[in-house]
C-alpha cells in the first residue's frame, strides 16, 4: 500500500470517525481545550514519524505551548483553528493536519458557517488569482479575470499569508500555493477553509481586477461549491474515474484525476492492464498520462510502469523508520485507523542504531518481491509522457520521481509536491481530541533517503508555465507540450 490521499480517509473510517463527546466549541467557547493539546504533544512526540524532520524539539514544544495559551483563552472557532492550523503546518508535512474529510460533521458545519466562498475556481499566477470557471450570478468575472485585490486586500499579501497554513512537505511552497487554489478536486477546498480565518467574508465580496475595475459579487456556500464538483472528484461504487482518449494522431491520453480508490468496487487493476495492452495491439503511436490535480492515492502506477518495461526496476531504496513499536496504551481512546497492526507493529519494526529513537521498519503491506516492479502484458514502446505538477505530492510524487529515474517517460509540466528527503505516510492514524471534537491526521511511517538530497521536489524534463493568457483563451500548454514532443520523437524515428 503506498503513503495514503488525506483527502480521502474519512470514507475509511466509517462510523467510527463520529466524536463521543459533544465538541466544546458547539455550547461555549470560553471553554479550555488545553487538554487537547497534551494529547497532541503525546502523540506527536511518540509517534510522529517526521516531527523533528524540519524542528527541532524545542521548536515543537513552544509552538504547542502557544497553542496550549491559547486555547486556554475565550475565543471564535475560527481562531482557535487558525492557531492549530499554524501549528500543524509548521511540521512540513504534507500528512499532518486537521482533516474536515477526518472529522464529524459539525467541524465541517463550523469550519462553512454562511456564505462565505469565492464565487469561482482559480489558479494562482505570480500571486494574483486568475479565474478558471465562473460560478458568480451574471458571470461577472468570466473565465481569465485576473483578480488582484479580494475586499481592498491585495491578493499577494494574502497569498503570503495563507502559505503558512497549508500542509506540505518541507520547503515545497508550490505544493502550499497548489492548495490554495480553487480547482474543482476536492469536497472541501483548502483555500475555502483558510481563506475565512485571516479576511472575514460574509454573502458578498468587493474583487478588483488587473484592469482597475471593482466587481462586486455574491458569495457561494458550501453546498453550491460541492455541486459543481465532477463525480470524478469522489469516485464511488464501480464507476472509473479515469478516462482514455483516443486522438486522430494515434496519440492516446490517459487522465487520471486521483488514485484515491480505497472505497470504490472499480476493478481498476484490471481495466488499467488491459488499457495498457491496447496501446501495443492497436498501434498507438504515444502516450500521455495526465496526473495533474492528482495527490496521489493507491500505487495505480506500478501497473503502467510495469508495461513500459523490459526487465525489473527496483524501487525507491528509502529506508522506512517508525518512531514506536507499540503505541502508548494512554493514547489508544483517542486513535482511530482501519488497520490495528498499526497500534502495535511487533517484530517488523527494529531498533538500530542507525537513527536513534526509531524502530527500523520491514514493509507490513508487501511480500518480499513488494520493493520490484516486474515486467507485465504487453510492453509498449512508444513514447510516453507524464504530464505532473505540484499536486503530486504522495503516491504520484513517488511514481513521478520512479519515471524520471527509471527513463521510462518524459516529465512535462511543473515541479511536483512531496520532497527527495522523503515524506510521512504510508499508515496513518486518526486522532480524535475529545474536548474540542477536532481531528489531526497522524502518519506514522516515515521515508529518509539513502543518501542526502535537497530540500525540493521533481522537477520535470521539460518546465512548461500557464499564463493568464492561456486560461483566458483556454489553452493547455502542457498538454501542448507532450503532443509536440511525441510528434518530434516519432518523426525522429
Amino acid at each position: 500500500m503506498s503513503p495514503l490521499n488525506r483527502r480521502r480517509l474519512l470514507q475509511l473510517s466509517g462510523a467510527a470517525c463520529v466524536a463521543a463527546v459533544t465538541p466544546a466549541w458547539s455550547r461555549d467557547l470560553a471553554d479550555d481545550w488545553s487538554p487537547d493539546v497534551a494529547i497532541l504533544r503525546q502523540a506527536w512526540e511518540t509517534m510522529h514519524p517526521g516531527l523533528y524532520r524540519y524542528s527541532t524539539p524545542a521548536e515543537i514544544t513552544a509552538r504547542l505551548d502557544d497553542l496550549a495559551q491559547t486555547w486556554r483563552s475565550p475565543a471564535s472557532f475560527r481562531e482557535r483553528f487558525l492557531a492549530l492550523s499554524r501549528v500543524t503546518a509548521s511540521v512540513r508535512c504534507g500528512h499532518t493536519y486537521a482533516s474536515p474529510y477526518n472529522s464529524p460533521r459539525p467541524v465541517a458545519d463550523a469550519l462553512y458557517p454562511d456564505r462565505s466562498l469565492v464565487p469561482f475556481r482559480f489558479r494562482w499566477i505570480d500571486g494574483r488569482i486568475v479565474v478558471t470557471d465562473d460560478h458568480s450570478t451574471g458571470a461577472v468575472l468570466p473565465r481569465g479575470s485576473v483578480v488582484t485585490a479580494i475586499d481592498g486586500r491585495d491578493t499577494r499579501a494574502l497569498l503570503a499569508e495563507l502559505i503558512p497554513l497549508a500542509r506540505a512537505d518541507g520547503g515545497n511552497d508550490a505544493k502550499r500555493i497548489s492548495l490554495m487554489e480553487v480547482r474543482g478536486d476536492d469536497r472541501f477546498e483548502t483555500f475555502d477553509i483558510h481563506l475565512p480565518l485571516i479576511l472575514s467574508l460574509r454573502d458578498e465580496a468587493v474583487f478588483t481586477l488587473a484592469d482597475g475595475r471593482h466587481v462586486t459579487a455574491p458569495l457561494l456556500t458550501l453546498a453550491e461549491r460541492q455541486a459543481k464538483l465532477s463525480p470524478a472528484s469522489s469516485p464511488t461504487g464501480d464507476a472509473n474515474p479515469w478516462t482514455l482518449t483516443s486522438r486522430d494522431d494515434g496519440v492516446r491520453i490517459l487522465t487520471m484525476p486521483g488514485w484515491a480508490l480505497y472505497n470504490s468496487d472499480f476493478a481498476w487493476e484490471d481495466w488499467l492492464g488491459q488499457t495498457m495492452d491496447g496501446l501495443t495491439e492497436d498501434g498507438a503511436r504515444g502516450l500521455i498520462v495526465d496526473l495533474r490535480g492528482n495527490e496521489g492515492g493507491l500505487d495505480c502506477g506500478n501497473v503502467i510502469l510495469s508495461r513500459l518495461i523490459e526487465r525489473d526496476l527496483p524501487l525507491s531504496q528509502d529506508q522506512r523508520w517508525t518512531r514506536y513499536r507499540r503505541a502508548p496504551e494512554a493514547l489508544h481512546p483517542y486513535l482511530d485507523t482501519w488497520d490495528k497492526s498499526f497500534l502495535d507493529w511487533g517484530e517488523a519494526a527494529q531498533p538500530s542504531d542507525d537513527r536513534p529513537g526509531f524502530y527500523r521498519l520491514t514493509r507490513y503491506d508487501d511480500d518480499a518481491a513488494g520493493s520490484v516492479i516486474r515486467p507485465e502484458g504487453r510492453r509498449f514502446t512508444g513514447p510516453v509522457v507524464v504530464l505532473c505538477e505540484a499536486s503530486n505530492s504522495s503516491a504520484t510524487f513517488q511514481f513521478a520521481r520512479t519515471v524520471q529515474a527509471s527513463g521510462a517517460a518524459t516529465l512535462v509540466g511543473q515541479p511536483t509536491g512531496g520532497n527527495l528527503r522523503g515524506i510521512n505516510g504510508g499508515a496513518f492514524c486518526f486522532l480524535r481530541l475529545p474536548t474540542s471534537g477536532l481531528e489531526v491526521d497522524l502518519p506514522l511511517i516515515a521515508t529518509f533517503p539513502a543518501t542526502p538530497q535537497p530540500d525540493a521536489a521533481v522537477r520535470p524534463d521539460i518546465a512548461v508555465a500557464t499564463t493568464p493568457e492561456d486560461i483566458r483563451l483556454g489553452l493547455d500548454p502542457q498538454m501542448a507540450a507532450a503532443l509536440a514532443l511525441i510528434a518530434g520523437r516519432r518523426t525522429a524515428r
